[in-house]
Protein backbone atom coordinates (compact mmCIF):
# COMPACT_ATOMS: atom_id res chain seq x y z
CA UNK A 1 0.00 0.00 0.00
CA UNK A 2 1.23 3.64 -0.74
CA UNK A 3 2.74 5.04 2.31
CA UNK A 4 0.57 7.97 2.15
CA UNK A 5 -2.62 5.67 1.83
CA UNK A 6 -1.20 3.50 4.51
CA UNK A 7 -1.23 6.84 6.98
CA UNK A 8 -4.18 7.79 6.02
CA UNK A 9 -6.04 4.28 6.81
CA UNK A 10 -3.86 4.35 10.45
CA UNK A 11 -5.35 8.13 11.00
CA UNK A 12 -8.87 7.26 10.03
CA UNK A 13 -8.62 4.35 12.43
CA UNK A 14 -7.76 5.84 14.95
CA UNK A 15 -10.06 8.73 14.38
CA UNK A 16 -13.35 6.43 13.55
CA UNK A 17 -12.44 3.37 16.17
CA UNK A 18 -11.39 4.92 19.79
CA UNK A 19 -10.56 2.46 22.00
CA UNK A 20 -13.24 3.29 24.93
CA UNK A 21 -12.75 2.81 28.90
CA UNK A 22 -14.17 0.29 30.38
CA UNK A 23 -17.16 1.39 32.97
CA UNK A 24 -18.94 -1.16 35.26
CA UNK A 25 -22.68 -0.63 34.63
CA UNK A 26 -22.66 1.85 31.94
CA UNK A 27 -19.92 0.27 28.79
CA UNK A 28 -22.18 -2.38 26.96
CA UNK A 29 -20.92 -5.92 27.35
CA UNK A 30 -21.35 -7.88 23.88
CA UNK A 31 -22.07 -11.60 24.01
CA UNK A 32 -20.17 -11.45 20.75
CA UNK A 33 -18.20 -9.01 18.32
CA UNK A 34 -15.48 -8.30 15.66
CA UNK A 35 -11.97 -7.62 16.64
CA UNK A 36 -10.28 -5.72 13.66
CA UNK A 37 -7.54 -2.78 13.09
CA UNK A 38 -5.54 -1.05 10.23
CA UNK A 39 -4.52 -4.42 8.80
CA UNK A 40 -7.83 -4.90 8.28
CA UNK A 41 -8.82 -1.73 6.75
CA UNK A 42 -5.75 -1.81 4.95
CA UNK A 43 -6.71 -4.58 3.67
CA UNK A 44 -10.08 -3.56 2.44
CA UNK A 45 -8.76 -0.34 0.70
CA UNK A 46 -6.34 -2.34 -1.40
CA UNK A 47 -9.19 -5.00 -2.30
CA UNK A 48 -11.59 -1.67 -2.88
CA UNK A 49 -8.69 -0.14 -4.88
CA UNK A 50 -8.50 -3.21 -7.20
CA UNK A 51 -12.39 -2.69 -7.59
CA UNK A 52 -12.55 -6.69 -8.29
CA UNK A 53 -15.79 -6.58 -6.10
CA UNK A 54 -16.82 -10.26 -7.22
CA UNK A 55 -14.75 -12.79 -6.62
CA UNK A 56 -11.14 -13.11 -7.94
CA UNK A 57 -7.43 -12.72 -6.66
CA UNK A 58 -7.80 -12.32 -2.80
CA UNK A 59 -10.49 -15.20 -2.93
CA UNK A 60 -8.48 -17.56 -4.21
CA UNK A 61 -6.00 -16.98 -1.91
CA UNK A 62 -8.68 -16.96 1.12
CA UNK A 63 -9.65 -20.18 0.08
CA UNK A 64 -6.32 -22.12 -0.88
CA UNK A 65 -5.66 -20.30 2.69
CA UNK A 66 -8.24 -21.50 4.60
CA UNK A 67 -8.30 -25.04 3.11
CA UNK A 68 -4.75 -25.63 4.05
CA UNK A 69 -5.69 -24.13 7.64
CA UNK A 70 -8.42 -26.71 8.41
CA UNK A 71 -6.52 -29.60 6.32
CA UNK A 72 -9.21 -29.89 3.95
CA UNK A 73 -8.45 -30.52 -0.15
CA UNK A 74 -10.63 -27.53 -1.29
CA UNK A 75 -12.55 -24.42 0.77
CA UNK A 76 -15.22 -22.29 -1.05
CA UNK A 77 -16.46 -18.54 -0.01
CA UNK A 78 -19.82 -18.27 -0.51
CA UNK A 79 -21.99 -15.47 1.41
CA UNK A 80 -22.78 -17.09 4.23
CA UNK A 81 -22.65 -19.97 6.91
CA UNK A 82 -26.43 -20.35 6.41
CA UNK A 83 -26.14 -20.24 2.77
CA UNK A 84 -22.44 -23.20 3.46
CA UNK A 85 -24.78 -25.27 4.58
CA UNK A 86 -27.55 -25.10 1.88
CA UNK A 87 -24.68 -25.72 -0.28
CA UNK A 88 -23.29 -28.08 1.19
CA UNK A 89 -26.46 -30.46 1.49
CA UNK A 90 -27.36 -29.82 -1.81
CA UNK A 91 -24.47 -30.91 -3.50
CA UNK A 92 -24.82 -34.75 -2.38
CA UNK A 93 -28.48 -34.17 -4.47
CA UNK A 94 -26.30 -34.07 -7.31
CA UNK A 95 -27.03 -37.23 -9.91
CA UNK A 96 -22.67 -37.15 -10.34
CA UNK A 97 -22.68 -37.90 -6.67
CA UNK A 98 -23.75 -41.23 -8.16
CA UNK A 99 -25.69 -44.57 -6.22
CA UNK A 100 -25.52 -42.73 -3.24
CA UNK A 101 -26.80 -39.23 -3.74
CA UNK A 102 -29.53 -37.93 -1.35
CA UNK A 103 -33.42 -38.03 -2.54
CA UNK A 104 -36.66 -36.67 -1.32
CA UNK A 105 -37.40 -38.72 1.11
CA UNK A 106 -33.96 -39.91 2.80
CA UNK A 107 -33.56 -39.42 6.42
CA UNK A 108 -30.46 -36.97 7.74
CA UNK A 109 -29.99 -37.21 11.68
CA UNK A 110 -29.68 -34.10 13.08
CA UNK A 111 -30.92 -32.09 16.45
CA UNK A 112 -33.73 -29.78 17.40
CA UNK A 113 -31.38 -27.69 20.26
CA UNK A 114 -29.70 -25.41 17.35
CA UNK A 115 -29.65 -22.58 14.51
CA UNK A 116 -32.22 -22.89 12.05
CA UNK A 117 -30.03 -22.97 9.48
CA UNK A 118 -28.39 -26.55 10.11
CA UNK A 119 -31.82 -27.76 9.71
CA UNK A 120 -33.78 -25.81 6.76
CA UNK A 121 -31.46 -27.25 4.12
CA UNK A 122 -32.47 -30.36 4.77
CA UNK A 123 -36.04 -29.98 4.69
CA UNK A 124 -35.36 -27.16 1.05
CA UNK A 125 -33.81 -30.31 -0.59
CA UNK A 126 -37.17 -32.15 0.37
CA UNK A 127 -35.15 -34.82 2.95
CA UNK A 128 -36.49 -35.87 6.30
CA UNK A 129 -34.57 -35.02 9.89
CA UNK A 130 -34.18 -37.20 12.02
CA UNK A 131 -34.30 -34.95 15.26
CA UNK A 132 -32.07 -36.40 18.74
CA UNK A 133 -31.72 -35.33 21.96
CA UNK A 134 -28.96 -33.65 23.67
CA UNK A 135 -26.67 -33.71 26.65
CA UNK A 136 -26.98 -31.20 29.38
CA UNK A 137 -23.73 -29.47 30.24
CA UNK A 138 -22.26 -30.05 26.66
CA UNK A 139 -25.45 -29.91 24.45
CA UNK A 140 -24.87 -31.91 21.60
CA UNK A 141 -26.17 -35.10 20.04
CA UNK A 142 -27.17 -38.08 22.96
CA UNK A 143 -24.89 -41.16 21.91
CA UNK A 144 -27.15 -43.61 22.47
CA UNK A 145 -30.10 -41.47 20.81
CA UNK A 146 -27.74 -41.63 17.54
CA UNK A 147 -27.33 -45.49 17.94
CA UNK A 148 -30.91 -45.61 18.30
CA UNK A 149 -31.99 -43.24 15.07
CA UNK A 150 -30.50 -44.94 12.57
CA UNK A 151 -32.81 -46.92 9.91
CA UNK A 152 -32.71 -48.31 6.65
CA UNK A 153 -33.86 -44.41 4.77
CA UNK A 154 -30.92 -42.77 7.11
CA UNK A 155 -28.39 -41.32 4.56
CA UNK A 156 -26.52 -38.64 6.24
CA UNK A 157 -25.82 -36.62 9.44
CA UNK A 158 -25.45 -33.06 9.76
CA UNK A 159 -25.23 -31.28 12.71
CA UNK A 160 -23.17 -28.45 14.45
CA UNK A 161 -21.07 -28.37 17.56
CA UNK A 162 -22.59 -26.27 19.68
CA UNK A 163 -21.23 -23.32 20.85
CA UNK A 164 -17.82 -24.65 19.62
CA UNK A 165 -18.53 -28.13 21.56
CA UNK A 166 -17.72 -30.77 19.18
CA UNK A 167 -20.30 -33.93 19.50
CA UNK A 168 -18.85 -37.28 19.65
CA UNK A 169 -16.57 -37.50 16.37
CA UNK A 170 -15.33 -40.79 17.28
CA UNK A 171 -18.98 -42.71 17.17
CA UNK A 172 -20.56 -40.38 14.12
CA UNK A 173 -17.04 -41.52 12.53
CA UNK A 174 -18.16 -45.29 13.26
CA UNK A 175 -21.95 -44.82 12.73
CA UNK A 176 -21.07 -43.19 8.75
CA UNK A 177 -18.77 -46.14 7.83
CA UNK A 178 -20.88 -48.81 9.10
CA UNK A 179 -24.14 -47.22 7.66
CA UNK A 180 -22.67 -45.54 4.58
CA UNK A 181 -23.47 -42.09 6.02
CA UNK A 182 -22.42 -38.93 4.23
CA UNK A 183 -21.31 -36.40 7.27
CA UNK A 184 -21.59 -32.55 6.80
CA UNK A 185 -20.20 -30.87 9.95
CA UNK A 186 -21.80 -27.48 10.16
CA UNK A 187 -18.48 -26.14 12.23
CA UNK A 188 -19.58 -22.00 12.09
CA UNK A 189 -18.98 -21.79 15.65
CA UNK A 190 -15.82 -23.96 15.95
CA UNK A 191 -13.14 -22.68 14.23
CA UNK A 192 -9.75 -23.33 15.84
CA UNK A 193 -11.00 -26.46 17.58
CA UNK A 194 -10.17 -29.86 17.89
CA UNK A 195 -11.35 -33.59 18.75
CA UNK A 196 -8.91 -35.92 19.50
CA UNK A 197 -5.65 -33.24 18.30
CA UNK A 198 -7.31 -33.30 15.27
CA UNK A 199 -9.31 -29.50 13.54
CA UNK A 200 -13.09 -29.33 13.22
CA UNK A 201 -14.24 -28.79 10.30
CA UNK A 202 -11.28 -31.80 8.67
CA UNK A 203 -13.60 -34.99 9.90
CA UNK A 204 -16.50 -34.56 7.70
CA UNK A 205 -16.99 -35.63 3.92
CA UNK A 206 -18.03 -31.91 3.96
CA UNK A 207 -18.02 -28.99 6.43
CA UNK A 208 -19.29 -25.50 6.85
CA UNK A 209 -17.68 -22.16 8.73
CA UNK A 210 -19.82 -18.65 8.98
CA UNK A 211 -17.44 -15.50 8.90
CA UNK A 212 -20.24 -13.39 10.22
CA UNK A 213 -19.36 -10.48 12.56
CA UNK A 214 -20.20 -12.84 15.60
CA UNK A 215 -17.89 -15.67 14.69
CA UNK A 216 -14.53 -16.54 15.61
CA UNK A 217 -13.11 -14.43 12.26
CA UNK A 218 -15.08 -12.00 9.97
CA UNK A 219 -15.33 -10.63 6.60
CA UNK A 220 -18.58 -9.03 7.34
CA UNK A 221 -21.01 -11.38 5.77
CA UNK A 222 -19.17 -14.52 4.82
CA UNK A 223 -18.78 -18.47 4.85
CA UNK A 224 -16.73 -21.34 3.33
CA UNK A 225 -17.80 -24.69 2.41
CA UNK A 226 -15.22 -27.31 2.81
CA UNK A 227 -15.10 -30.62 1.23
CA UNK A 228 -12.36 -33.70 1.41
CA UNK A 229 -12.85 -35.59 -2.08
CA UNK A 230 -11.73 -33.92 -5.28
CA UNK A 231 -14.48 -35.48 -6.82
CA UNK A 232 -17.36 -33.11 -4.73
CA UNK A 233 -15.06 -30.04 -6.06
CA UNK A 234 -16.98 -29.40 -8.72
CA UNK A 235 -20.16 -30.31 -7.91
CA UNK A 236 -20.12 -27.54 -5.21
CA UNK A 237 -18.63 -24.95 -7.23
CA UNK A 238 -21.55 -25.95 -9.92
CA UNK A 239 -24.30 -25.30 -7.42
CA UNK A 240 -22.67 -22.14 -5.78
CA UNK A 241 -22.06 -20.49 -9.14
CA UNK A 242 -25.59 -20.60 -10.94
CA UNK A 243 -25.67 -24.13 -11.39
CA UNK A 244 -23.26 -23.99 -14.41
CA UNK A 245 -21.30 -26.78 -15.64
CA UNK A 246 -18.29 -24.52 -16.36
CA UNK A 247 -15.73 -24.35 -13.85
CA UNK A 248 -13.55 -21.19 -14.85
CA UNK A 249 -12.56 -18.94 -12.46
CA UNK A 250 -14.35 -15.39 -12.56
CA UNK A 251 -12.49 -13.81 -15.60
CA UNK A 252 -11.32 -16.72 -16.95
CA UNK A 253 -12.45 -18.56 -20.39
CA UNK A 254 -11.72 -22.57 -22.28
CA UNK A 255 -9.73 -23.84 -18.58
CA UNK A 256 -11.61 -27.05 -20.05
CA UNK A 257 -9.97 -26.20 -23.81
CA UNK A 258 -12.92 -27.44 -25.48
CA UNK A 259 -15.61 -24.74 -24.73
CA UNK A 260 -17.52 -25.18 -27.87
CA UNK A 261 -16.88 -28.57 -28.21
CA UNK A 262 -19.67 -30.41 -25.13
CA UNK A 263 -22.26 -31.81 -26.15
CA UNK A 264 -24.73 -31.95 -23.08
CA UNK A 265 -28.31 -32.51 -22.22
CA UNK A 266 -30.45 -31.70 -25.31
CA UNK A 267 -28.37 -28.76 -26.39
CA UNK A 268 -27.13 -27.98 -29.32
CA UNK A 269 -23.83 -29.78 -30.38
CA UNK A 270 -20.88 -27.11 -29.22
CA UNK A 271 -22.92 -25.22 -27.24
CA UNK A 272 -20.98 -22.31 -25.37
CA UNK A 273 -19.90 -24.16 -21.77
CA UNK A 274 -20.34 -20.93 -19.87
CA UNK A 275 -23.50 -21.56 -20.67
CA UNK A 276 -24.70 -25.02 -19.62
CA UNK A 277 -26.18 -25.54 -16.32
CA UNK A 278 -25.57 -29.26 -14.51
CA UNK A 279 -27.74 -28.44 -11.56
CA UNK A 280 -30.55 -26.01 -10.48
CA UNK A 281 -28.27 -23.75 -8.65
CA UNK A 282 -27.35 -20.62 -7.12
CA UNK A 283 -25.28 -17.55 -7.04
CA UNK A 284 -24.21 -18.12 -2.97
CA UNK A 285 -20.56 -16.20 -3.90
CA UNK A 286 -19.08 -13.30 -1.73
CA UNK A 287 -16.94 -11.02 -2.51
CA UNK A 288 -12.88 -9.72 -2.90
CA UNK A 289 -12.99 -7.21 -0.44
CA UNK A 290 -14.43 -9.77 2.13
CA UNK A 291 -12.04 -11.89 1.30
CA UNK A 292 -8.92 -9.60 1.77
CA UNK A 293 -10.83 -8.66 5.33
CA UNK A 294 -10.91 -12.66 6.06
CA UNK A 295 -6.97 -13.52 4.78
CA UNK A 296 -5.83 -10.14 7.50
CA UNK A 297 -7.93 -11.96 10.05
CA UNK A 298 -6.67 -15.06 9.39
CA UNK A 299 -3.34 -13.58 10.82
CA UNK A 300 -5.53 -13.10 14.16
CA UNK A 301 -6.76 -16.60 14.65
CA UNK A 302 -4.51 -18.13 16.69
CA UNK A 303 -4.80 -15.16 19.20
CA UNK A 304 -8.27 -15.10 18.83
CA UNK A 305 -8.41 -18.84 19.58
CA UNK A 306 -6.15 -18.45 22.57
CA UNK A 307 -8.22 -15.61 24.30
CA UNK A 308 -11.60 -17.24 23.82
CA UNK A 309 -10.41 -20.49 25.69
CA UNK A 310 -8.90 -18.21 28.58
CA UNK A 311 -12.22 -16.44 28.88
CA UNK A 312 -14.13 -19.91 28.76
CA UNK A 313 -12.01 -21.01 31.59
CA UNK A 314 -11.73 -17.70 33.66
CA UNK A 315 -15.87 -17.59 33.84
CA UNK A 316 -15.49 -21.70 34.02
CA UNK A 317 -13.77 -20.65 37.36
CA UNK A 318 -15.09 -18.02 38.49
CA UNK A 319 -18.86 -19.36 38.81
CA UNK A 320 -17.61 -22.41 40.37
CA UNK A 321 -19.55 -20.65 43.62
CA UNK A 322 -23.33 -20.60 41.67
CA UNK A 323 -23.04 -24.83 40.57
CA UNK A 324 -26.16 -24.65 43.06
CA UNK A 325 -27.93 -23.18 40.92
CA UNK A 326 -26.70 -23.33 37.29
CA UNK A 327 -25.62 -25.86 35.40
CA UNK A 328 -21.74 -25.21 34.41
CA UNK A 329 -21.02 -25.89 30.83
CA UNK A 330 -18.50 -29.16 30.19
CA UNK A 331 -16.50 -29.70 27.22
CA UNK A 332 -16.78 -33.21 25.00
CA UNK A 333 -14.16 -35.72 25.91
CA UNK A 334 -11.08 -35.65 24.08
CA UNK A 335 -11.99 -32.18 22.98
CA UNK A 336 -10.39 -28.64 22.86
CA UNK A 337 -13.01 -26.79 21.75
CA UNK A 338 -12.24 -23.36 20.27
CA UNK A 339 -15.57 -21.61 22.12
CA UNK A 340 -18.27 -19.30 20.79
CA UNK A 341 -20.03 -18.89 23.65
CA UNK A 342 -20.34 -20.35 27.80
CA UNK A 343 -23.84 -22.02 28.27
CA UNK A 344 -25.53 -22.04 31.88
CA UNK A 345 -28.66 -23.54 32.23
CA UNK A 346 -30.93 -22.70 35.50
CA UNK A 347 -31.91 -25.50 37.69
CA UNK A 348 -34.71 -26.07 39.31
CA UNK A 349 -33.87 -25.09 42.96
CA UNK A 350 -32.45 -21.37 41.58
CA UNK A 351 -34.73 -18.42 43.61
CA UNK A 352 -34.61 -16.91 39.83
CA UNK A 353 -36.03 -17.88 36.22
CA UNK A 354 -33.96 -18.21 33.52
CA UNK A 355 -35.74 -15.17 31.99
CA UNK A 356 -35.27 -13.18 35.68
CA UNK A 357 -31.56 -13.60 35.10
CA UNK A 358 -31.42 -12.56 31.65
CA UNK A 359 -33.47 -9.34 32.18
CA UNK A 360 -31.42 -8.13 35.45
CA UNK A 361 -27.67 -9.20 33.32
CA UNK A 362 -29.21 -6.98 30.15
CA UNK A 363 -30.11 -4.55 32.92
CA UNK A 364 -26.71 -4.32 34.06
CA UNK A 365 -25.28 -3.94 30.06
CA UNK A 366 -24.23 -7.27 29.94
CA UNK A 367 -25.91 -8.90 26.66
CA UNK A 368 -27.28 -12.65 26.49
CA UNK A 369 -28.42 -15.03 24.08
CA UNK A 370 -30.93 -17.95 24.36
CA UNK A 371 -29.39 -21.45 22.73
CA UNK A 372 -30.69 -20.32 19.26
CA UNK A 373 -33.89 -21.97 18.08
CA UNK A 374 -34.29 -24.12 21.85
CA UNK A 375 -36.30 -26.61 20.43
CA UNK A 376 -36.85 -25.81 16.65
CA UNK A 377 -40.26 -28.25 16.33
CA UNK A 378 -41.78 -25.55 18.47
CA UNK A 379 -40.79 -22.61 16.07
CA UNK A 380 -43.78 -21.44 14.14
CA UNK A 381 -41.13 -22.28 10.68
CA UNK A 382 -40.93 -25.94 11.68
CA UNK A 383 -44.18 -26.79 13.32
CA UNK A 384 -46.27 -28.86 10.56
CA UNK A 385 -42.75 -30.02 8.90
CA UNK A 386 -41.72 -33.65 7.92
CA UNK A 387 -39.74 -35.07 11.03
CA UNK A 388 -38.92 -38.44 12.58
CA UNK A 389 -38.26 -37.48 16.42
CA UNK A 390 -36.44 -40.18 18.40
CA UNK A 391 -37.33 -39.93 21.76
CA UNK A 392 -38.91 -37.38 23.83
CA UNK A 393 -36.54 -34.51 23.59
CA UNK A 394 -36.56 -33.93 27.36
CA UNK A 395 -33.35 -32.15 27.54
CA UNK A 396 -33.76 -30.12 24.22
CA UNK A 397 -37.24 -28.39 25.92
CA UNK A 398 -35.06 -28.00 28.74
CA UNK A 399 -32.67 -25.96 26.96
CA UNK A 400 -35.71 -23.71 25.23
CA UNK A 401 -36.90 -23.00 28.78
CA UNK A 402 -34.00 -22.71 31.37
CA UNK A 403 -30.91 -22.59 28.67
CA UNK A 404 -28.60 -19.27 27.81
CA UNK A 405 -25.45 -18.20 26.70
CA UNK A 406 -22.93 -14.51 27.72
CA UNK A 407 -20.14 -13.71 25.98
CA UNK A 408 -16.60 -15.32 26.02
CA UNK A 409 -15.48 -13.31 22.51
CA UNK A 410 -11.23 -12.09 22.00
CA UNK A 411 -12.81 -8.62 22.77
CA UNK A 412 -13.93 -9.21 26.51
CA UNK A 413 -11.46 -8.18 29.09
CA UNK A 414 -10.42 -9.43 32.70
CA UNK A 415 -12.14 -6.71 34.42
CA UNK A 416 -15.64 -7.04 32.09
CA UNK A 417 -15.50 -11.31 32.76
CA UNK A 418 -14.94 -9.94 36.50
CA UNK A 419 -18.18 -7.71 35.93
CA UNK A 420 -19.96 -10.40 34.64
CA UNK A 421 -19.07 -12.74 37.20
CA UNK A 422 -20.08 -10.23 40.28
CA UNK A 423 -23.32 -10.21 38.78
CA UNK A 424 -24.21 -13.47 38.36
CA UNK A 425 -23.58 -13.47 41.92
CA UNK A 426 -25.31 -10.40 43.00
CA UNK A 427 -28.82 -11.64 41.00
CA UNK A 428 -28.72 -15.10 42.62
CA UNK A 429 -27.82 -13.59 45.91
CA UNK A 430 -24.66 -15.51 46.42
CA UNK A 431 -21.98 -14.41 48.29
CA UNK A 432 -18.84 -15.00 46.26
Amino acid sequence: MDLQLSDFVAAEFGKRHPSAVFQPGVTNIPVTGKVYGEPELAAAVNASLDFWLTAGPYTEQFESRFAKTISMRHAFMVNSGSSANLLALTALTSPKVGERRLLPGDEVLTVAAGFPTTVTPILQNQLVPVYVDVDLGTYVANDDALVAAISPKTKAIMMAHTLGNPFNLDLIQKLAKMHDLWVIEDSCDALGGTYGGQNLGSFGDLSTFSFYPAHHITTGEGGAVLVKKAAHKTIVESFRDWGRDCWCASGCDNTCLKRYDWSLGELPEGYDHKYTYSHLGYNLKSGDIQAAIGLAQLDRLESFIELRRRNWAYLSAGLKGLEEFFLLPVATEQSDPSWFGFALSVKAGSPKTRNQVVQELNEAKIATRLLFGGNLLRQPAFMGTPRRVVGELTNTDEVMNNTFWIGVWPGLTIPMLDYMIEKLYEILGVKK
